[in-house]
This record gives C-alpha cells, structure tokens and sequence, in this order.
C-alpha cells in the first residue's frame, strides 16, 4: 500500500519541470493530509503544503488509490460525489493523466 510521501513523489516524477498547467491544484485528501501542485511556477513544484490553490479537488485516500490505479472512473466518481472540485474544473481535468499509477 502507498503512502502520501510515496504518492506525492510519483507525482513529482509525473509532473517534471513544466507541465504545462500553468496553474496551482491542490488534492485535498482529508485526514491523510494533501498534495499541492504548482503548474504555474518554472519549475513546477509538488508538496504536502496546505495553500490556496485555483482548483481543489476532495477524495478520499482509498477512492484517490481507487483512481490512480484505473479502479475508479473519474466521472463516476464525481457524479456520485466521491470526487469534489472547487474552483477551475478544466485545471483538475487536465491533471487525470498525471496521477495515473
């Protein structure tokens, strides 16, 4: 089972220098903490910090490795409210290929 420092680092990896997002998404997980993505910096960043963000997506841990291994469809999950997104939809749909494991 992963953990979020494994998880953040594969992010990291998958979103290199410039991922061309060219803005700044946070993964909120709950209680297992989350991960910020900063697409709008040159050279993209990803931490565990908590900061504002243009688009914050909510899930759980368990439906977000549901996802990130393709257990979970995306839209499935946000039309059932397991996966919530605040703030600029097309950022967070841009991301689905950078947290695929």
């Amino acid at each position: 089972m992963a953990d979020l420092a494994s998880v953040t680092e594969h992010i990291r990896s998958a979103v290199g220098e410039n991922s061309g997002l060219g803005k700044t998404v946070k993964i909120d997980l709950g209680d297992t903490g989350q991960i910020y993505i900063d697409g709008a910096s040159v050279p993209n960043t990803v931490t565990n910090e908590d900061k504002p963000a243009d688009a914050v997506v909510t899930i759980s841990w368990d439906d977000f490795m549901a996802l990130s291994e393709g257990k979970l469809d995306p839209m499935m999950a946000f039309m059932q409210g397991k996966l919530k997104i605040a703030g600029d939809m097309m950022i967070a749909q841009k991301l689905a290929p950078l947290l695929k494991r």
